[in-house]
């Protein structure tokens, strides 16, 4: 038997410098081996599937499936969040859009640039499958790496359970304002969040490397 038990997945090809294609449609059939799993517990499962992914250039994470339901509710009122990722000079900002349980991720700049027909530079997959029966619900990530590290990737990912899964509510009204009041939004609100949350501080530039720029 497999230990993993996981298929194998060939790697996506970026091509002679055109953009990345992304995984259409994937499911967690595609990744992970049902059968094979159904005996396992989740922490079994959970283990499995980081200890996978750990030797791959992305992300993944194993959310519980309360946390994940509160994320999901909120993201079917609020589709749209600004995130803020540290750079070696102040910040730059993603728009994650809600799809599904799947969460595009591209920089405002590209956005700028090529409005609504701007390509995503990162998606998450969330999957459900096992919510019900495991009581997990399994993460993994495409990243394109021209515009996005894993390490920034983990940044970005883990501000959605900053701003999405938060059980403080003054968080999760910086969403609903993004949302339902732009004209009321205030993007150092974001900045501030994450300082206070410290998720950004592995991205931060020591004051030694400040000096070198």
């Amino acid at each position: 038997m497999d230990i993993l038990q996981l298929k194998k997945r060939d790697k996506l090809s970026t091509g002679n410098g055109k953009a990345r294609g992304f995984v259409k449609n994937m499911s967690l059939g595609s990744i992970l081996n049902l059968e094979l799993i159904q005996d396992k517990t989740g922490e079994e499962i959970a283990e499995l599937w980081m200890k996978y992914y750990a030797t791959k250039d992305t992300i993944s994470a194993v959310i519980p499936s309360h946390t994940f339901e509160v994320i999901v509710a909120r993201a079917q009122l609020c589709s749209m969040f600004l995130f803020a990722l540290p750079q070696n000079e102040g910040y730059e900002f993603f728009v994650g859009q809600w799809s599904g349980h799947e969460l595009h991720f591209t920089s405002l700049v590209n956005i700028q640039t090529h409005g609504e027909s701007a390509p995503s530079q990162m998606i998450l997959y969330h999957y459900p499958d096992l919510k019900e029966n495991k009581g997990i619900v399994l993460m993994t990530a495409e990243l394109d790496p021209r515009f996005i590290t894993v390490s920034q990737a983990q940044c970005l990912a883990n501000q959605v359970q900053l701003f999405y899964g938060t059980k403080k509510q003054e968080t999760f009204r910086l969403v609903e304002t993004f949302n339902h009041h732009p004209a009321e939004f205030k993007h150092m609100l974001v900045i501030a969040e994450l300082e206070q949350s410290g998720i950004g501080t592995v991205l931060m530039p020591t004051s030694s490397q400040k000096e070198k720029h």
